[in-house]
């Protein structure tokens, strides 16, 4: 497993090893899923895709909808028949909730609830998402302290738990007396095999926010406007559909709805990137992981392959 947060350099890493070593790539990415999302997601390009085989990337259309259960479904197989060819699963990515759920199983979480989302939503266009934020804190203060006021997707998920189960989501996912089926023990593969777990964290804060904001002026030049116009023009989308809620995308919503000028679109979609690796960062801080390299150091493949190669 390679982890890191957004601008780590994971894929240069993972595509480093795959040259290397006899590996095939699995993508643990909530953005990557979405077919025709290029740029705004930092997707391998087609040369890339061609040099090492990858998976769980362009596998359904925008305005579908992919859950953490359905990763680890098809994770659980792809990692199964990559090891079935005699080769070895790399899973790269930032969606922290996916290696979570693949490591240490899912709850019995009920199923979405198309209506009562559909309320939320609306409930969320009439009063603003920062007010929902504040519903959730009166039901599920713990939820919330851990929610930004405007990631929609998670606080309407919370709100729905609630709603359905009556429990705050951190009581309803906890599995009393529940095996754990993370991968350490993972014994519907055959042969079983041992996880290694690589965090890749910066060591300089400030720099990564220079990454950032240099991966996203990148992103705009490359054409992610014009990406996303594309796509409203050939799916039937709004800005509440989970690939619309991808960082960047969200923000060019609200530009080309003439929310605010272009330097206005660029200043937020740095800042809400920048907020998207606090989070990842958070969640690696809880993480247990094998080794953590500081991914702002010269040669980082080649250490990262230096550890890599007596463990393989």
């Amino acid at each position: 497993m390679l982890m890191g947060p957004t601008a780590s350099g994971k894929t240069a890493v993972a595509l480093a090893l795959a040259k290397r070593f006899p590996l095939e790539i699995i993508s643990v990415d909530s953005a990557m899923v979405y077919r025709n999302m290029n740029i705004g997601t930092a997707k391998p390009d087609a040369r890339m895709l061609a040099d090492v085989r990858h998976y769980l990337i362009d596998i359904i259309a925008p305005d579908e909808r992919y859950s953490a259960a359905q990763f680890c479904t098809d994770a659980r197989r792809l990692i199964a028949e990559i090891i079935a060819r005699g080769n070895i699963p790399l899973l790269v990515g930032g969606t922290m909730l996916y290696f979570k759920a693949l490591r240490l199983g899912l709850a019995d979480l009920p199923s979405a609830d198309s209506l009562l989302r559909t309320q939320i939503e609306q409930q969320a266009a009439a009063h603003g998402w920062p007010a929902l934020h504040g519903r959730l804190a009166a039901v599920d203060p713990v939820s919330a302290a851990r929610i930004n006021q405007n990631d929609a997707q998670r606080i309407q998920r919370a709100l729905e738990i609630v709603h359905l189960t009556g429990k705050p989501l951190a009581t309803a996912w906890r599995r009393d007396g529940k095996p754990d089926h993370g991968l350490r023990n993972c014994s519907d593969v055959d042969p079983p095999y041992r996880e290694i777990a690589i965090a890749l964290l910066p060591g300089d804060r400030r720099e990564l926010h220079r990454r950032i904001a240099e991966r996203f002026d990148e992103m705009l030049v490359q054409g992610l406007i014009d990406e996303l116009r594309s796509l409203r023009t050939r799916h039937t989308l709004t800005p509440e559909f989970p690939s619309m809620r991808c960082v960047g995308y969200r923000q060019g919503w609200q530009h080309l709805d003439g929310e605010y000028d272009y330097a206005t679109l660029r200043e937020k979609g740095i800042a809400a990137t920048r907020q998207l690796a606090k989070r990842q960062l958070t969640w690696l801080r809880s993480t247990p992981f094998d080794r953590c390299f500081d991914c702002l150091t010269p040669e980082l493949e080649q250490r990262v392959a230096r550890f890599v190669a007596p463990q393989l």
